[in-house]
């Protein structure tokens, strides 16, 4: 079903651009937007919101070109949500330059209504990242949390696939048309996710993508999401703008603990300099939202990672040639059996080390910590200090080789 007014919103975004705040101006202004464009040049002068630049530019594009598309979707079966409709979600308009229409295959989940966890990072993803992807993308499935991502190669397909393989709901945002071939090796998947959530654009269909498409996409991104997760992210990663958006737009950033390598470099800095929130596993990401949204059933839910297909992780899609990554600082989701069994010989007790500087938590919570793993909101209670500063303290000291971290939140001397 299409929006009312769909085809004058989409004549003004193909006059005026995808990505212009004018068009939140615009619907502010004018309640029926079918006014502003039977007003002609007259009207268009008159609102005093527009350049002769752009009102030239609205006299030379017709209305026809709009019907064109809206023709094309309706071959397709797609459907066109204006910004004036009242299905249109209240956190993207919320935004300083909310898209004018959305184009969508499949049903766009009520995102103002539930838990939305966007997940990004790198598309040369290490085995690592994809793996983490993957589970934390399943595991916030269980729990009824809808993920969003960019259908990218790498880091977004690998969370999407994993919401899915949890019978999950999942939003693929494209920097294309949502017909477009582009990466088709994850056609099958875009398929996939219509069956349960939506694969949407502000680009019509038969656009392809462009350079400047993706960072601008990423503002759909992370203001369909309460939170964003960043899992493996270089210096300079696509990854880093959504992360700069959602912070703007005044939602929670996460990064997933990773080792030295390239791929880590952008989220292991955003840790560092407090941008973002260490997380070490999915239960990080629900706990910083309090329930929110969640039922009483689905806070019961057990999640067996153990259980995933390891096929299905490998199966993932990556550019570029895959990388074997050095040892994470954490073993994210690794079992406990595993872990039991290396330390079954026995080893020498830890000590505190003296031979290292260390100053404010981080200096607190290597003191409180033994040769006994202890978990990290047992910390919290001690030191009375909250945890999102516990595992930044905890996570310098995993980057100074100075703690041992084990499955559900435990570390130890090492």
């Amino acid at each position: 079903m299409n929006s009312p007014n769909a085809k004058f919103w989409i004549w003004l975004s193909q006059a005026l651009g995808y990505d212009t705040p004018k068009v939140k101006v615009l619907r502010g202004l004018y309640p029926d937007i079918a006014v502003f464009y039977s007003g002609g040049e007259r009207e268009w002068r008159y609102c005093g919101k527009l350049s002769e630049k752009d009102i030239a530019s609205l006299s030379k594009t017709p209305l026809s070109v709009a019907e064109s598309i809206l023709e094309s979707c309706a071959r397709f079966g797609y459907s066109v949500l204006a910004i004036d409709d009242p299905n249109y979600p209240k956190c993207l308009y919320n935004i300083y330059d909310p898209p004018a229409v959305l184009y969508i295959e499949g049903k766009l989940p009520d995102v103002d209504h539930r838990l939305t966890i966007g997940i990004v990072g790198t598309r040369r993803a290490t085995e690592y990242g994809v793996s983490n992807s993957y589970k934390i993308g399943y595991a916030l499935g269980k729990y009824g949390v809808c993920t969003v991502s960019g259908g990218a190669l790498g880091v977004d397909c690998a969370a999407h696939r994993g919401t899915l393989a949890a019978d999950g709901t999942t939003i693929c945002v494209r920097g294309c048309g949502i017909n477009c071939s582009y990466l088709s090796e994850n056609a099958g998947m875009r398929r996939t996710i219509t069956q349960k959530g939506a694969v949407i654009s502000e680009y019509p269909p038969y656009t392809e993508p462009r350079s400047f498409h993706f960072p601008a996409r990423n503002r759909i991104i992370s203001a369909l999401s309460d939170g964003v997760v960043i899992i493996e992210s270089g210096k300079r990663s696509g990854s880093l703008i959504t992360a700069n958006l959602a912070l703007e737009q005044g939602k929670e950033v996460f990064a997933l603990l990773g080792n030295n390598s390239p791929q880590n470099e952008g989220s292991n800095a955003r840790i560092k300099e407090g941008s973002a929130i260490p997380i070490t596993d999915f239960m990080d990401i629900l706990n910083a939202f309090d329930g929110l949204y969640l039922t009483d059933e689905e806070e019961k839910v057990i999640v067996d990672l153990d259980s995933i297909s390891l096929a299905d992780i490998n199966a993932v899609p990556i550019k570029g040639k895959r990388q074997t990554p050095a040892e994470p600082i954490h073993e994210l989701f690794k079992t406990a059996r595993s872990r039991t069994k290396q330390t079954e010989q026995p080893k020498p007790t830890a000590v505190h080390r003296v031979d290292v500087k260390l100053e404010g938590d981080m200096a607190a919570v290597y003191r409180v910590l033994t040769d006994q793993p202890v978990n990290i909101d047992d910390i919290s209670r001690q030191l009375s200090l909250p945890v999102y500063r516990v595992i930044t303290a905890m996570t310098q000291l995993q980057m100074k080789d100075l703690v041992n971290s084990y499955p559900g939140r435990k570390f130890s001397l090492k």
